[in-house]
C-alpha cells in the first residue's frame, strides 16, 4: 500500500468498508426529510471520506438516493456507472479540473456504480441526499439476473463484482 494511503487511513481513522475500500462518516444532517418513494424518513444528507488504495475497488452497488463522489487527494478514480437495468455501462474519470474533466461526478438514485482507482490511491468523499442507510444499499451480486448481463455485456466492468 501507499505510504501516504497508510498515512490517511490511520490519520482519518479510516475503517474497512462492506463494498471494498476504508471509510469514516464525517457528518450526519441533524435535519430529516421524508424521500419522495416509500422509505421512511431520513436524514438530509450524509458525508463519508473513502479511501481506495491501489489494488482495491469498490464493489457494484447501488443507494435508494443521488450520491455525489468528490476526489480529494491522489491519482485518478474510475467510476462505472450503469442504470438500473444495467443497458450499458458508463465510465467516468475523477482528476483534477480540466476543460474536459473534474473532480466530481453525481451517481442518479437507483443506479449502479462501482469504482477503483487508477493510479496510487484516490481518497474521495461520498454525500448523499437523503442521507445514507445500509437498508437503502445493495449488491449486484445479489441481483443475480442483472450480474449475468454485465458479465456477458461487459466482462471487464464484472471483474468489479
Amino acid at each position: 500500500m501507499h505510504p501516504r494511503a497508510r498515512t490517511l487511513i490511520d490519520e482519518l481513522q479510516l475503517q474497512p468498508h462492506p463494498e471494498g475500500g476504508y471509510f469514516r462518516e464525517i457528518f450526519r444532517s441533524a435535519a430529516s426529510v421524508q424521500p419522495a418513494d416509500s422509505r421512511p424518513v431520513r436524514n438530509a444528507l450524509t458525508t463519508i471520506y473513502f479511501l481506495l488504495p491501489s489494488g482495491a475497488h469498490s464493489r457494484w452497488h447501488r443507494v435508494a438516493s443521488d450520491e455525489v463522489w468528490h476526489l480529494y487527494e491522489g491519482g485518478r478514480l474510475e467510476l462505472l456507472l450503469a442504470e438500473p437495468q444495467l443497458a450499458t455501462v458508463r465510465r467516468v474519470v475523477l482528476q483534477g479540473a480540466s476543460r474536459n474533466a473534474g473532480p466530481a461526478c453525481t451517481v442518479p438514485a437507483g443506479w449502479w456504480q462501482a469504482a477503483r482507482p487508477l493510479d496510487d490511491y484516490a481518497l474521495t468523499g461520498c454525500t448523499v441526499a437523503p442521507g445514507f442507510e445500509f437498508d437503502d444499499f445493495s449488491f449486484l451480486r445479489s441481483e443475480p439476473e442483472l450480474a449475468t448481463r454485465l458479465r456477458q455485456s461487459d466482462p471487464e466492468a464484472a471483474l468489479l463484482l
